[in-house]
């Protein structure tokens, strides 16, 4: 077990695999690097990091390994309004309260909040503030 693979956080390991994959690659160290880089690639786009998968994705190529240009995941997939939906909601607001905050109705945001529930593939808001907060303190608990 490699030392990264130690911590519980997604987005640490996948930029500890990233640095090792860069790593690997400036030693000629190429099979082994491209397989780091691309457990690294796919973690972050599954969290929607996209600046962080960029990198990735230059480095595989440098690697040598082919490398297209893969559809958006994540919460880069949500629009501007789904996204401010999914953060209200996510900090612990009802439909009602988000609604409030955000100048909408609570059908709209029950609207957009079943949308992100389907673009991101989860079911309950307590997945949704999982998630959020894993991406990088997206959402917090409720003060």
């Amino acid at each position: 077990m490699l030392w990264y693979e130690r911590t519980s956080t997604p987005f640490e390991q996948a930029r500890a695999r990233l640095y090792y994959g860069e790593r690997l690659r400036r030693a000629k160290r190429l099979t082994e690097a491209r397989e780091h880089l691309r457990r690294a690639l796919d973690a972050f786009e599954r969290l929607g990091a996209s600046l962080w998968a960029s990198r990735a994705r230059n480095e595989l190529r440098a690697s040598g390994a082919a490398v297209g240009k893969l559809p958006a995941v994540g919460i880069a997939v949500l629009t501007p309004q789904e996204l401010q939906v999914a953060v209200a909601v996510a900090n612990g607001s009802t439909n009602r309260e988000a609604a409030a905050a955000l100048f909408l109705s609570p059908k709209t945001v029950g609207f957009h909040l079943g949308r992100v529930y389907r673009k991101l593939g989860i079911r309950s808001r307590v997945e949704l503030a999982r998630l959020l907060a894993v991406i990088g303190g997206v959402a917090g608990p409720r003060t």
